[in-house]
């Protein structure tokens, strides 16, 4: 049994601390608010993100960061990737020097367009081989209602994403290993913004041949990225890649895709996130994705234009034809 903490109780955390519970493993769960922690603890389920599903007995709740931190191996970071800096300085010191760090995190910090490896890197004063990231087509509703499903756990040190893979292997949930960080945190962001981009054409009422021109575009723009920031792009065939694009893309549970349904609609961003508790982070990365695109001379047009009417600079119609408008040029291009 290897002990582990997974700081985060929202739907993905929570979701992941029952493969790891399932897998076998002490499980430490923090959450910010008591009241969650209370009824984990208690009633053995997360009423406020996953309610109905009853959670294993071996996953314990906490909202002492201390507590969950001290005697854990692994350290599983699942807080929203735009508040990971000020969390690590936080609590960051609790983590043990030599527990590996495994992000859960789909995101560019904005200012900085760092990926959260790197982020984890830079407060912890951590070296690759304790950096690593878990990524692929996991909706978390689905992962804790035990339905199949597969993932990559991605190391620069291929031994502990072996050890990794272990940790986290059930009936229910396969990893397979890579150790392409770099191409899996960029598939895990840039779907995002894809998935945004899919739910504004659902909005419109637009059919799926639109769908999947969107999907294929974003994923042409999205290796494109990659392979200059020195990614493997084999990866982004993959589950971290297109697996995950199109879970993102296609499901209703899905919240990037719901975020950009709605904002199909004619609502507002602001209108939108004061209807719901969780958190699409393509909203936010579409700024530091469109911004690193540049600082590396790579072309995203899709990403440009989620995040100019993200930004309230562009209408959702006038974004589809904007897309349709540009010059023609060799699918390969």
């Amino acid at each position: 049994m290897t002990t582990t903490a997974v700081m985060g109780a929202g739907s993905w955390g929570t979701a992941f601390a029952i493969v790891l519970a399932d897998a076998g493993n002490e499980v430490k769960l923090w959450g910010r608010r008591e009241e969650t922690c209370k009824n984990i603890n208690e009633l053995h389920e997360n009423t406020d993100y996953l309610p109905g599903i009853e959670l294993p007995k071996n996953i314990h709740a906490t909202s002492d960061p201390a507590e969950a931190l001290a005697a854990a191996d692994v350290v599983v970071l699942a807080v929203p990737s735009q508040t990971l800096r000020q969390n690590l300085n936080d609590w960051g010191s609790h983590i043990r020097s030599d527990a590996v760090m495994v992000s859960l995190m789909k995101g560019v910090e904005l200012g900085t367009h760092l990926r959260m490896s790197q982020v984890i890197a830079e407060l912890t004063g951590a070296g690759p081989e304790r950096i690593a990231v878990i990524s692929g087509p996991n909706l978390a509703k689905e992962i804790a209602r035990r339905e199949p499903a597969a993932s990559v756990v991605s190391c620069a040190d291929e031994s502990v994403a072996l050890r990794l893979q272990q940790l986290c292997h059930t009936q229910f949930f396969r990893p397979y290993t890579n150790t392409d960080v770099v191409g899996c945190e960029l598939s895990g962001t840039v779907k995002n913004i894809i998935g945004l981009a899919v739910g504004v054409c659902d909005g419109l009422g637009y059919g799926d041949n639109t769908k999947a021109s969107v999907i294929t575009r974003g994923l042409a723009e999205t290796v494109r990225l990659g392979v200059n920031m020195g990614a493997d792009p084999m990866t982004f065939m993959g589950l971290a890649g297109l697996g995950d694009l199109v879970a993102t893309c296609s499901s209703p549970l899905s919240r990037n895709r719901t975020f950009g349904e709605k904002l199909g609609r004619g609502l507002t961003v602001e209108e939108i996130m004061a209807q719901t508790r969780q958190v699409a982070e393509g909203v936010k990365s579409c700024t530091s994705v469109a911004e690193l695109a540049h600082m590396h001379n790579v072309d995203m047009p899709i990403t440009d234009h989620v995040r100019a009417l993200v930004d309230g600079e562009m209408t959702p119609t006038e974004l589809v034809n904007a897309l349709l408008g540009r010059s023609t040029k060799p699918e390969t291009h």
